[in-house]
């Protein structure tokens, strides 16, 4: 059967050819405008999905970034602090040695000896006590402001504090006080108190010699383990920025619009319009009815 096409039914196509246009056109001016490929879900439903992952991954990719940053910090002061506790220690076995290497002391430089050894001991306890912002960072999980109070010894250290790097990577930050420093009998403390109480009683402090050294030894250990984990919060971080470059590539890519094509493109619709608009115009001429109407 053939259909008859009517000045009506072509007007009709006409008029819809150049609403479509107009729709683009308008559509195009809005994202050059915006410089926003998707303006709602609906103009690119499948562009609106991996928008939307994207975004999710850059999410978790900033709350790893900021764990990262977090345990770099707080094991960048935990080294410090074991440093601090080296050169400490290295100075309580020069001053042991020193000490030890006295024959008959006098009273005056016994009690001078035992001055230096006190004043080592309350900077290794201010050591003991270092924090990172408010946590102190041989404390683990506790939240007491004190890890160590010479009278009363370790707070409860709780759990381990970790901290998420990745999907599946975790780091732990703290440093169990009663590994580096001991604790009763066996702490540095103790050691110290050892030594002061052997100078009293006019006991050769040359044995403890020994245990300063063992006390060191623990120490260096503790700092390479730090420095391990420290190592492995740096480059999570570097990792990480990388990642985070990549991804917001990766959304720029779907949503953002490049202003140059922007611009392109609503001259190119709007040329292409008008265009039709002449040509609908020449095509579909006014008839004698359309005058009399």
């Amino acid at each position: 059967m053939i259909t008859r096409v009517t000045t009506q039914m072509s007007m009709a196509a006409a008029a819809a050819r150049l609403q479509a246009g107009a729709a683009k056109l308008a559509q195009l001016t809005d994202q050059a405008t915006s410089l926003k490929n998707i303006q709602k879900p609906s103009d690119d439903p499948v562009g609106t999905a991996s928008a939307m992952q994207v975004r999710k991954d850059q999410a978790a990719t900033a709350q790893y970034t900021r764990n990262a940053d977090d345990a770099a910090g707080w094991l960048a002061t935990t080294d410090s602090a074991l440093s601090g506790v080296y050169s400490v220690l290295g100075s309580v076995r020069d001053l042991t040695v020193q000490a030890a290497n006295t024959g008959m002391m006098s009273d005056a430089d016994r009690q001078t000896f035992i001055t230096q050894f006190q004043s080592l001991k309350a900077d290794l306890t201010s050591r003991a006590n270092a924090t990172y912002g408010t946590r102190s960072v041989f404390a683990g999980s506790s939240t007491t402001p004190t890890a160590f109070d010479p009278t009363t010894g370790w707070a409860s250290a709780g759990t381990a504090v970790t901290r998420r790097i990745g999907d599946s990577d975790t780091v732990r930050v703290d440093t169990s006080g009663t590994a580096v420093f001991g604790s009763g009998s066996t702490s540095v403390f103790s050691m110290i108190d050892s030594i002061v109480t052997d100078l009293q009683n006019g006991t050769n402090v040359n044995a403890r010699i020994a245990d300063v050294d063992s006390a060191i030894t623990t120490v260096r250990g503790a700092q390479a383990d730090v420095g391990v984990r420290h190592a492995s919060a740096l480059a999570a971080q570097d990792s990480l920025k990388t990642v985070a470059t990549s991804l917001e590539a990766r959304r720029s890519g779907i949503e953002d619009k490049d202003l140059a094509k922007a611009v392109l493109d609503v001259q190119v619709q709007q040329t292409n319009y008008q265009a039709a608009l002449a040509i609908t115009a020449k095509v579909l001429q006014p008839t004698l009815m359309d005058y009399l109407r």
